[in-house]
Parts: structure tokens; sequence; C-alpha cells
């Protein structure tokens, strides 16, 4: 009996990789053994990337935040440790997004944990 080959299952995982490679330079786009490399370490880099995104959006939280309290003379860690023991329960996302849209409104919040 000979052996059984599925080559439509293997054709369409092919397809599935050389789609995803679209785009690339030269043989990256349509040789299958480049494009499977590239398309894996594409992959893998979006993974990372994906992780990345929430240190680096974290960061200018904090470089937000801490601009906008040395205006009113504090630093940004003394600010925090104020924040916490006021029981002023602000994520760094919602502060840094009223120090860059509402300056009055930051203004406010430092007033009050002084």
């Amino acid at each position: 009996m000979p052996r059984s080959r599925n080559k439509v299952a293997s054709r369409a995982r092919r397809k599935k990789v050389l789609k995803l490679a679209k785009g690339n330079f030269g043989r990256r786009k349509n040789v299958w053994t480049v494009a499977k490399n590239t398309v894996e370490k594409g992959l893998q880099h979006a993974y990372d990337g994906r992780r990345l995104k929430k240190r680096d959006f974290r960061a200018l939280w904090i470089q937000r935040i801490n601009a906008a309290t040395r205006v009113h003379g504090l630093s940004y860690s003394v600010f925090m440790n104020k924040l916490k023991t006021n029981n002023i329960n602000l994520d760094r996302k919602a502060l840094a997004e009223i120090a860059y849209s509402d300056a009055e409104a930051f203004k406010a919040i430092v007033q009050k944990i002084k």
C-alpha cells in the first residue's frame, strides 16, 4: 500500500505562511524556507512588542507626571507618596492624561495633597 500524503493540508499551511510574509523584500516573500523563518521571527517580535508597549507607556506616563509635578515644586516620588497617604486613587494613566490635557485640574490635585 502506498504512503498517503495530505497535499491539500500541506499546501494550505504553506499558503498561510506565505500570506503572512507578504510585503517582505526579495525571497523573504515567496520562497517557502526563507518566508517560514521570516514569519516565525516576525511573530515572535510581535509577541514581545505587545509586552514592551506596556512598559513604554508606563514610562511615558511617569515622565509626564514628573514634568507636571516639577512645575509645582514637587518631585514625582514625593507626589506619588502624598497621593497614597491622602487616599487619592488615581492611576498613572489617568494622572498623565490630566497633566497633559488639563493643567488646572492637575494643579487642584497638587494643592489638595500639599
